[in-house]
Protein backbone atom coordinates (compact mmCIF):
# COMPACT_ATOMS: atom_id res chain seq x y z
CA UNK A 1 0.00 0.00 0.00
CA UNK A 2 1.42 3.10 -0.73
CA UNK A 3 -0.30 6.60 -0.15
CA UNK A 4 -1.05 9.53 -1.81
CA UNK A 5 1.22 12.84 -1.50
CA UNK A 6 -0.15 16.50 -0.77
CA UNK A 7 -0.10 18.45 -4.44
CA UNK A 8 0.41 21.85 -4.55
CA UNK A 9 -1.22 23.07 -1.58
CA UNK A 10 0.57 25.84 0.32
CA UNK A 11 1.76 25.56 4.03
CA UNK A 12 -0.88 28.58 4.61
CA UNK A 13 -3.96 27.07 2.55
CA UNK A 14 -3.20 23.96 4.44
CA UNK A 15 -2.99 25.27 7.95
CA UNK A 16 -6.48 26.86 6.83
CA UNK A 17 -7.55 23.90 6.60
CA UNK A 18 -6.56 21.96 9.61
CA UNK A 19 -8.39 25.31 11.43
CA UNK A 20 -11.65 23.98 9.88
CA UNK A 21 -11.29 20.27 11.00
CA UNK A 22 -14.18 18.47 13.57
CA UNK A 23 -14.74 22.12 14.71
CA UNK A 24 -17.75 22.56 17.12
CA UNK A 25 -20.44 25.06 17.66
CA UNK A 26 -22.89 26.24 20.04
CA UNK A 27 -26.36 25.84 19.20
CA UNK A 28 -29.26 27.05 20.61
CA UNK A 29 -32.33 24.42 21.51
CA UNK A 30 -34.83 26.15 23.89
CA UNK A 31 -33.18 26.65 26.96
CA UNK A 32 -30.45 24.55 26.42
CA UNK A 33 -27.14 24.95 24.62
CA UNK A 34 -26.04 22.50 22.13
CA UNK A 35 -22.76 21.40 21.35
CA UNK A 36 -23.15 20.98 17.32
CA UNK A 37 -19.69 19.11 16.02
CA UNK A 38 -19.63 20.04 12.13
CA UNK A 39 -17.88 17.99 10.11
CA UNK A 40 -15.98 19.10 7.42
CA UNK A 41 -17.34 17.53 3.65
CA UNK A 42 -14.74 18.28 0.74
CA UNK A 43 -16.21 17.73 -3.03
CA UNK A 44 -14.58 18.38 -6.52
CA UNK A 45 -18.27 19.43 -8.02
CA UNK A 46 -20.49 21.96 -8.13
CA UNK A 47 -23.00 22.45 -5.16
CA UNK A 48 -26.27 21.28 -8.11
CA UNK A 49 -24.51 17.95 -7.97
CA UNK A 50 -26.65 14.98 -6.81
CA UNK A 51 -23.81 13.85 -4.75
CA UNK A 52 -23.63 17.39 -2.91
CA UNK A 53 -27.89 17.79 -2.72
CA UNK A 54 -27.69 14.22 -0.71
CA UNK A 55 -24.79 15.34 1.37
CA UNK A 56 -26.80 18.91 2.33
CA UNK A 57 -30.40 16.91 2.83
CA UNK A 58 -28.15 14.22 4.73
CA UNK A 59 -26.57 16.79 7.15
CA UNK A 60 -30.04 18.51 7.45
CA UNK A 61 -31.44 15.07 9.05
CA UNK A 62 -28.51 13.97 11.13
CA UNK A 63 -28.67 17.26 12.55
CA UNK A 64 -32.32 16.29 13.78
CA UNK A 65 -31.69 12.94 14.45
CA UNK A 66 -29.35 13.58 16.99
CA UNK A 67 -30.39 16.44 18.64
CA UNK A 68 -28.10 18.91 16.67
CA UNK A 69 -24.78 17.14 17.99
CA UNK A 70 -23.67 17.02 14.49
CA UNK A 71 -23.79 18.32 11.14
CA UNK A 72 -21.73 18.33 7.80
CA UNK A 73 -20.67 21.14 5.97
CA UNK A 74 -20.12 20.49 2.04
CA UNK A 75 -17.20 22.62 0.49
CA UNK A 76 -17.23 22.45 -3.31
CA UNK A 77 -15.80 23.65 -6.07
CA UNK A 78 -12.25 21.39 -5.37
CA UNK A 79 -11.70 24.37 -2.53
CA UNK A 80 -9.80 22.45 -0.58
CA UNK A 81 -7.96 20.89 -2.99
CA UNK A 82 -7.99 17.67 -5.88
CA UNK A 83 -9.61 14.69 -4.80
CA UNK A 84 -6.21 13.24 -4.34
CA UNK A 85 -5.16 16.12 -2.18
CA UNK A 86 -8.32 15.87 0.12
CA UNK A 87 -7.87 12.09 0.72
CA UNK A 88 -4.44 12.74 1.86
CA UNK A 89 -5.99 15.57 4.53
CA UNK A 90 -8.92 13.17 5.41
CA UNK A 91 -6.06 10.71 6.56
CA UNK A 92 -4.27 13.90 8.28
CA UNK A 93 -7.56 14.61 10.49
CA UNK A 94 -7.41 18.06 8.26
CA UNK A 95 -10.69 17.32 6.40
CA UNK A 96 -13.18 15.21 8.49
CA UNK A 97 -14.56 13.79 5.33
CA UNK A 98 -14.20 13.86 1.24
CA UNK A 99 -16.39 12.37 -1.89
CA UNK A 100 -13.58 10.47 -3.81
CA UNK A 101 -13.86 8.45 -7.10
CA UNK A 102 -12.76 4.82 -6.64
CA UNK A 103 -9.79 4.44 -8.52
CA UNK A 104 -8.25 6.72 -6.34
CA UNK A 105 -8.33 4.17 -3.31
CA UNK A 106 -6.30 1.69 -5.53
CA UNK A 107 -3.38 3.87 -4.24
CA UNK A 108 -4.21 2.62 -0.81
CA UNK A 109 -5.23 -1.07 -1.48
CA UNK A 110 -4.67 -2.22 -5.09
CA UNK A 111 -7.58 -4.68 -4.41
CA UNK A 112 -9.95 -1.87 -4.46
CA UNK A 113 -9.57 -1.98 -8.81
CA UNK A 114 -12.01 -4.91 -8.78
CA UNK A 115 -14.66 -2.37 -8.70
CA UNK A 116 -13.86 -0.11 -11.29
CA UNK A 117 -13.32 -2.59 -13.65
CA UNK A 118 -14.87 -1.75 -17.37
CA UNK A 119 -18.17 -2.91 -18.15
CA UNK A 120 -18.74 -4.54 -14.47
CA UNK A 121 -22.43 -3.62 -13.77
CA UNK A 122 -25.59 -4.09 -15.91
CA UNK A 123 -27.18 -0.69 -14.64
CA UNK A 124 -26.63 1.56 -11.72
CA UNK A 125 -29.13 -0.01 -9.63
CA UNK A 126 -27.00 -3.49 -9.83
CA UNK A 127 -23.67 -0.94 -8.99
CA UNK A 128 -25.23 0.38 -5.79
CA UNK A 129 -26.80 -3.32 -4.78
CA UNK A 130 -23.40 -4.60 -4.63
CA UNK A 131 -21.62 -1.59 -3.49
CA UNK A 132 -23.21 -1.01 -0.55
CA UNK A 133 -23.72 -4.41 0.80
CA UNK A 134 -21.53 -5.32 3.43
CA UNK A 135 -21.42 -9.33 2.37
CA UNK A 136 -19.66 -7.72 -0.57
CA UNK A 137 -17.70 -5.38 -0.02
CA UNK A 138 -17.66 -4.51 3.89
CA UNK A 139 -13.88 -6.40 4.59
CA UNK A 140 -12.23 -3.98 1.55
CA UNK A 141 -13.92 -0.76 2.89
CA UNK A 142 -12.64 -1.29 6.23
CA UNK A 143 -9.33 -2.73 5.72
CA UNK A 144 -7.56 0.59 5.47
CA UNK A 145 -8.83 2.18 9.07
CA UNK A 146 -5.75 0.58 10.81
CA UNK A 147 -2.87 1.51 8.07
CA UNK A 148 -4.40 4.28 6.70
CA UNK A 149 -6.83 5.94 8.74
CA UNK A 150 -9.50 6.32 6.26
CA UNK A 151 -12.35 4.79 6.13
CA UNK A 152 -14.99 4.08 3.44
CA UNK A 153 -18.65 5.06 4.93
CA UNK A 154 -20.05 3.76 1.71
CA UNK A 155 -20.36 4.29 -2.17
CA UNK A 156 -22.43 6.71 -4.04
CA UNK A 157 -23.61 6.36 -8.03
CA UNK A 158 -21.33 8.34 -9.94
CA UNK A 159 -22.77 8.00 -13.87
CA UNK A 160 -22.02 6.20 -16.60
CA UNK A 161 -18.63 7.31 -18.05
CA UNK A 162 -18.52 7.70 -22.04
CA UNK A 163 -15.46 9.39 -24.08
CA UNK A 164 -15.55 12.85 -25.23
CA UNK A 165 -12.79 13.99 -28.18
CA UNK A 166 -11.98 17.70 -29.70
CA UNK A 167 -11.85 16.40 -33.75
CA UNK A 168 -14.82 13.90 -34.02
CA UNK A 169 -17.14 10.97 -33.13
CA UNK A 170 -15.89 7.56 -31.70
CA UNK A 171 -17.28 4.65 -32.87
CA UNK A 172 -14.18 2.13 -32.63
CA UNK A 173 -11.62 1.43 -30.51
CA UNK A 174 -9.45 2.44 -33.64
CA UNK A 175 -10.82 6.01 -33.76
CA UNK A 176 -9.00 6.27 -30.78
CA UNK A 177 -5.92 5.93 -32.03
CA UNK A 178 -3.01 8.04 -31.01
CA UNK A 179 -5.60 10.37 -28.91
CA UNK A 180 -4.48 11.98 -25.48
CA UNK A 181 -8.01 11.08 -23.38
CA UNK A 182 -7.94 12.83 -19.86
CA UNK A 183 -8.45 9.39 -17.00
CA UNK A 184 -8.41 9.53 -13.05
CA UNK A 185 -5.40 8.44 -11.95
CA UNK A 186 -5.06 4.71 -11.76
CA UNK A 187 -2.96 2.29 -12.95
CA UNK A 188 -6.40 0.30 -13.99
CA UNK A 189 -7.54 3.47 -15.77
CA UNK A 190 -4.63 4.07 -17.62
CA UNK A 191 -4.41 0.59 -19.08
CA UNK A 192 -8.12 0.98 -19.63
CA UNK A 193 -7.62 3.50 -21.97
CA UNK A 194 -4.83 1.74 -23.74
CA UNK A 195 -6.82 -1.13 -24.57
CA UNK A 196 -9.68 1.18 -26.05
CA UNK A 197 -7.38 2.83 -28.55
CA UNK A 198 -6.15 5.82 -26.60
CA UNK A 199 -3.70 7.41 -24.49
CA UNK A 200 -4.45 7.52 -20.56
CA UNK A 201 -3.47 10.98 -19.32
CA UNK A 202 -4.34 11.51 -15.66
CA UNK A 203 -4.93 14.84 -14.95
CA UNK A 204 -6.81 16.32 -11.91
CA UNK A 205 -10.49 17.55 -12.89
CA UNK A 206 -10.01 21.10 -12.09
CA UNK A 207 -7.08 20.86 -14.89
CA UNK A 208 -9.04 19.03 -17.92
CA UNK A 209 -10.88 22.26 -19.06
CA UNK A 210 -7.57 24.39 -20.06
CA UNK A 211 -5.56 21.30 -21.17
CA UNK A 212 -8.31 19.90 -23.83
CA UNK A 213 -8.32 24.03 -24.98
CA UNK A 214 -4.79 24.33 -25.09
CA UNK A 215 -4.30 20.93 -27.15
CA UNK A 216 -2.11 18.72 -24.43
CA UNK A 217 -5.32 16.48 -24.19
CA UNK A 218 -7.52 15.64 -26.99
CA UNK A 219 -10.59 14.72 -24.73
CA UNK A 220 -11.45 13.03 -21.85
CA UNK A 221 -14.45 10.03 -20.05
CA UNK A 222 -16.83 11.52 -18.00
CA UNK A 223 -20.87 11.05 -17.46
CA UNK A 224 -22.85 13.63 -18.92
CA UNK A 225 -23.19 15.88 -15.92
CA UNK A 226 -19.49 17.19 -15.76
CA UNK A 227 -19.33 17.10 -19.42
CA UNK A 228 -21.82 20.04 -19.29
CA UNK A 229 -21.41 21.42 -15.93
CA UNK A 230 -17.83 21.65 -16.22
CA UNK A 231 -18.29 23.35 -19.75
CA UNK A 232 -15.88 20.54 -21.52
CA UNK A 233 -19.03 20.02 -24.19
CA UNK A 234 -17.87 23.70 -25.98
CA UNK A 235 -14.30 22.47 -26.25
CA UNK A 236 -14.85 18.81 -27.02
CA UNK A 237 -18.02 18.54 -28.24
CA UNK A 238 -18.06 14.88 -29.86
CA UNK A 239 -19.72 12.82 -26.89
CA UNK A 240 -19.77 9.41 -27.93
CA UNK A 241 -21.48 6.82 -25.78
CA UNK A 242 -18.69 4.12 -25.17
CA UNK A 243 -20.54 3.29 -21.69
CA UNK A 244 -17.29 1.89 -20.57
CA UNK A 245 -17.34 2.78 -16.69
CA UNK A 246 -19.58 2.97 -13.77
CA UNK A 247 -17.10 3.70 -11.18
CA UNK A 248 -18.14 4.42 -7.64
CA UNK A 249 -17.65 7.70 -5.50
CA UNK A 250 -16.86 6.97 -2.06
CA UNK A 251 -17.77 9.18 0.80
CA UNK A 252 -14.90 8.58 3.07
CA UNK A 253 -13.86 9.15 6.59
CA UNK A 254 -11.03 9.82 8.93
CA UNK A 255 -11.29 6.75 11.22
CA UNK A 256 -10.75 8.51 14.13
CA UNK A 257 -13.85 10.86 13.27
CA UNK A 258 -16.36 7.33 12.96
CA UNK A 259 -14.91 5.86 16.20
CA UNK A 260 -15.75 9.50 18.09
CA UNK A 261 -19.52 8.56 17.43
CA UNK A 262 -21.78 7.04 19.91
CA UNK A 263 -23.17 3.76 19.05
CA UNK A 264 -26.44 5.35 18.54
CA UNK A 265 -25.19 8.34 16.35
CA UNK A 266 -23.23 5.96 14.32
CA UNK A 267 -26.20 3.64 13.43
CA UNK A 268 -28.41 6.79 12.75
CA UNK A 269 -25.33 8.38 10.21
CA UNK A 270 -25.34 5.15 8.30
CA UNK A 271 -29.00 4.64 8.16
CA UNK A 272 -29.25 8.34 6.63
CA UNK A 273 -26.45 7.90 4.57
CA UNK A 274 -28.04 5.04 3.26
CA UNK A 275 -31.24 6.98 2.60
CA UNK A 276 -29.03 9.16 0.61
CA UNK A 277 -27.61 6.71 -1.48
CA UNK A 278 -31.33 5.95 -3.12
CA UNK A 279 -32.39 10.00 -3.45
CA UNK A 280 -28.70 10.62 -5.16
CA UNK A 281 -29.43 7.67 -7.47
CA UNK A 282 -33.06 9.26 -8.58
CA UNK A 283 -31.42 12.87 -8.55
CA UNK A 284 -28.73 11.77 -10.94
CA UNK A 285 -30.95 10.22 -13.33
CA UNK A 286 -32.99 13.01 -14.10
CA UNK A 287 -29.92 15.43 -14.01
CA UNK A 288 -28.49 13.71 -17.01
CA UNK A 289 -31.50 14.27 -18.90
CA UNK A 290 -31.06 18.27 -18.12
CA UNK A 291 -27.03 18.00 -18.51
CA UNK A 292 -27.58 16.86 -22.46
CA UNK A 293 -29.72 19.52 -22.93
CA UNK A 294 -27.78 22.07 -21.79
CA UNK A 295 -24.32 20.37 -23.51
CA UNK A 296 -26.79 19.97 -26.65
CA UNK A 297 -26.96 23.88 -26.38
CA UNK A 298 -23.69 24.37 -26.43
CA UNK A 299 -22.90 22.55 -29.28
CA UNK A 300 -22.52 18.85 -28.20
CA UNK A 301 -23.28 16.03 -30.57
CA UNK A 302 -24.21 13.02 -28.94
CA UNK A 303 -23.35 9.69 -30.65
CA UNK A 304 -23.17 5.68 -30.37
CA UNK A 305 -20.48 3.42 -30.18
CA UNK A 306 -19.85 -0.40 -31.45
CA UNK A 307 -19.78 -1.08 -27.64
CA UNK A 308 -19.36 -4.70 -28.12
CA UNK A 309 -15.95 -3.70 -29.90
CA UNK A 310 -15.18 -2.02 -26.70
CA UNK A 311 -16.11 -4.33 -24.05
CA UNK A 312 -13.73 -7.06 -26.24
CA UNK A 313 -10.80 -4.72 -26.51
CA UNK A 314 -10.81 -4.53 -22.39
CA UNK A 315 -11.24 -8.04 -21.37
CA UNK A 316 -7.94 -8.51 -20.93
CA UNK A 317 -8.06 -5.97 -18.11
CA UNK A 318 -10.56 -8.15 -15.97
CA UNK A 319 -8.28 -10.84 -15.99
CA UNK A 320 -5.18 -9.05 -15.10
CA UNK A 321 -6.80 -7.46 -12.11
CA UNK A 322 -8.96 -10.49 -10.60
CA UNK A 323 -5.86 -11.78 -9.56
CA UNK A 324 -6.01 -12.94 -5.38
CA UNK A 325 -8.93 -14.71 -3.88
CA UNK A 326 -9.64 -11.37 -2.22
CA UNK A 327 -10.84 -9.95 -5.81
CA UNK A 328 -11.84 -13.50 -7.58
CA UNK A 329 -14.84 -13.73 -4.47
CA UNK A 330 -16.17 -9.61 -4.93
CA UNK A 331 -16.51 -10.21 -8.54
CA UNK A 332 -18.16 -13.26 -8.51
CA UNK A 333 -20.72 -11.39 -5.95
CA UNK A 334 -20.93 -9.14 -8.47
CA UNK A 335 -21.63 -11.57 -11.18
CA UNK A 336 -24.43 -13.30 -9.26
CA UNK A 337 -25.88 -10.41 -8.42
CA UNK A 338 -26.93 -9.62 -11.71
Amino acid sequence: MKTTKILGLSMTALLSVFMLAGCSAAASDGDAAVNTTVLKVAFNQNASHPQAVAILELSDKLKDATDGAYELELFPDEQLGSQAETIELVQTGAVDMAIVAGPLMEAFNADFAVLNLPYLYDSAEHQMSVLNEPDVTGDLYSSLAETETLSVVGAYHGGVRNVYTVDGPIETPADLAGQKIRVIASDTNVSMMELMGGVGTPLAQGEVYTAIQSGVLDGGENNELIFADLAHSEIAPFYSYTKHLMIPDYLVANSDVLAAFSDADRATFDSLFAESVDSELAAFDEMVVAAKTKAEAAGAEFNEVDIDAFRDAVAPLLKDKINNDVTQAIFDKIEAAR
